[in-house]
């Protein structure tokens, strides 16, 4: 031992290391696991290279100590008054550090938690704090001194342009003519900034009607009516109508009668006091075009015949279901009569459709087929079967329509039969043809009722035929 302490210190004073040769004597002299090197070094016989290596690891393990005496300096100084170890669990066992423990592991520091306990992802402070109003600072390069006291905030909608509010428009009169709730519509277009564009908004709901049914065009009318005042103004109207008869060269490559269709719509809205009363006279001696001239004259003879009413209530018509059966009825029989006469097909097509009551072709049905058994001669057996044909390659009356129509003249053809005695012989030949001409199935045609014929001779008389 005395050997190895001996050649220790000349080591370091080699080195220059005197500072650290008791802590080596406590420990048991220097590290060096390498006997031969030991050996080496008592009989004197170094090498330049076990000599360097031999320092190195002297002054690594040097370091070491060195580290290690200043970790026990500074755990000794963080035991607190009660003689536990800052930052320690009570519960782990002696000595330990717990490592979810949020305080510093060196004791240095009061052992407070981090920020006052304000800190941590995603919180703006610690709980309960209120923030007040600050006072903008003079020196901020944003500080303007003239708003001060009077800062507005609210919420900017961006203005929309032509196009955007065509694609924004669209669906919104399109949901329309499901719900017809002019309210919601109302609503909706407060929601948006249309800007200097606020009477197009007229002309798109117009040009979307024209291209639908006539109780579009009602529904429209009722828009546009609704709206006057509060979301746009007839002067907003009368840009709009303006737009549209400056476009009817356009608008009449896709539906035709959008002159007429037009100028309905300018006397509806006349009436509705949408636009204002000197509408048309504006227009007198001024109009080049004649599908223009056609409208503004359609709405002049309309609002003449219409002088004393307030409103055109029945310009468009009463739309669909909203119309009485007895109404419905009469159109139908109309429809059929005009069609014996003309044999126009695709008139009375156009007609039904016009009607817009699908669930009510089942009368047509009905009517054609008394309408054919209080005929006389066979030309109108012909002409019917021939036009239901039509409608029901044409899908416009179903089976289930065509079904209920023929089983209501079944249920009542003793009825019928009062008024025409050979009802039962000219409804067979009728529902024979039909289901030649595949309009209806063999179902329907066994089912119809044929009439009783009487008995000459009784099976309890023998045979004998009865005077």
């Amino acid at each position: 031992m005395a050997t190895d302490v001996q050649t220790w210190s000349s080591a370091q004073q080699h080195d220059g290391m005197f500072s650290v040769d008791k802590n080596l004597e406590e420990d048991g002299g220097p590290y060096c696991d390498d006997e031969e090197l030991n050996e080496a070094e008592v009989n004197g016989n170094w090498t330049p290279q076990e000599k360097a290596l031999h320092e190195a690891r002297l002054k690594a393990k040097a370091k070491r100590r060195l580290r290690k005496s200043s970790s026990r300096n500074s755990t000794s100084d963080s035991f607190s008054e009660s003689g536990e170890v800052a930052g320690s669990d009570p519960h782990s066992p002696k000595g330990k550090v717990n490592a979810n423990d949020r305080k510093s592991r060196t004791g240095k520091g009061r052992g407070l938690p981090k920020k006052g306990g304000a800190g941590g992802k995603g919180v703006w402070g610690a709980a309960g704090m209120v923030y007040e109003d600050e006072e903008p600072d003079v020196r901020d390069p944003n500080y303007d001194e003239s708003a001060q006291g009077d800062t507005v905030y609210a919420t900017v909608v961006p203005e929309l342009d032509e196009k955007e509010l065509e694609k924004t428009v669209n669906p919104i009169v399109q949901e329309y003519f499901e719900h017809g709730d002019t309210k919601e519509v109302q609503m909706l277009l407060k929601e948006l900034n249309l800007g200097p564009h606020k009477y197009e908004f007229s002309s798109l709901a117009v040009s979307l009607s024209l291209e639908g049914k006539a109780s579009h065009r009602e529904l429209t009318s009722r828009l546009l009516s609704d709206l006057s005042g509060k979301v746009l103004s007839q002067a907003d109207m009368a840009r709009a109508f303006d737009k549209m008869l400056k476009e009817l060269p356009d608008l009449i490559l896709d539906t035709p009668e959008a002159p007429q269709m037009l100028g309905q719509f300018v006397a509806r809205a006349i009436a509705d006091h949408v636009l204002p009363m000197t509408f048309l006279d504006r227009y007198k001696g001024k109009v080049d075009c004649d599908h223009a001239r056609a409208a503004l004259d359609r709405a002049a003879v309309l609002l003449s015949m219409k002088r004393e009413i307030v409103r055109l209530d029945n310009v468009w018509g009463v739309g669909g279901g909203l119309r009485p059966v007895k109404h419905l009825i009469k159109e139908m029989n109309l429809l059929l009569k005009e069609y014996l006469v003309s044999g126009d097909i695709s008139e009375a097509e156009h007609c039904l459709r016009d009607l817009e009551v699908p669930h009510f072709h089942h009368e047509l049905v009905y009517e054609a087929i008394v309408m054919v058994l209080e005929s006389k001669g066979d030309t109108a057996i012909d002409m019917m079967v021939k036009l239901l044909k039509a409608f029901w390659k044409t899908g416009l009356i179903t089976v289930d329509q065509m079904n209920r129509g023929f089983q209501r003249v079944y249920d009542e053809l003793p009825e019928i039969n009062l008024d025409v005695p050979h009802a039962h012989s000219i409804m067979e030949t009728f529902v024979d043809l039909c289901y030649q001409e595949s309009v209806i199935t063999k179902q329907l045609r066994d089912a119809c009722p044929s009439r009783g014929r009487k008995r000459f001779v009784s099976e309890g008389d023998g045979g004998v035929i009865k005077n």
